[in-house]
């Protein structure tokens, strides 16, 4: 079986460089992205005023490389990469 995803939208960041980027969400805190739909999709907003949360699923495109074992930053051990934030995660392409 093969999955493909096509992009709905572009989520943008003020973060542009690794460095100065919190490394932790509490460090992001008062921190504003932003989400651009696109047009076609928009009908698809009707009624989500008044939710807390939103899932968003996204493709980390500028990562260099892949691990299944990290260590994350400030931790001095090895850990799965699926028990991490890291965006090392395996992807297979064809």
């Amino acid at each position: 079986m093969k999955i493909e995803f096509k992009s709905i939208g572009t989520i943008h960041s003020p973060f542009k460089e690794l460095e100065g980027m919190p490394i932790q969400p509490t460090g992001a805190k008062g921190i504003k992205g932003k989400i651009c739909l696109k047009d076609e999709f928009k009908p698809g907003l009707k009624d989500i005023d008044g939710f807390s949360h939103l899932i968003l699923i996204y493709h980390l495109h500028k990562t260099k490389g892949n691990a299944l074992e990290v260590k994350p930053f400030m931790d001095n051990a090895s850990h799965g990469v699926f028990a991490t934030r890291s965006p090392k995660r395996p992807t297979i392409l064809e």
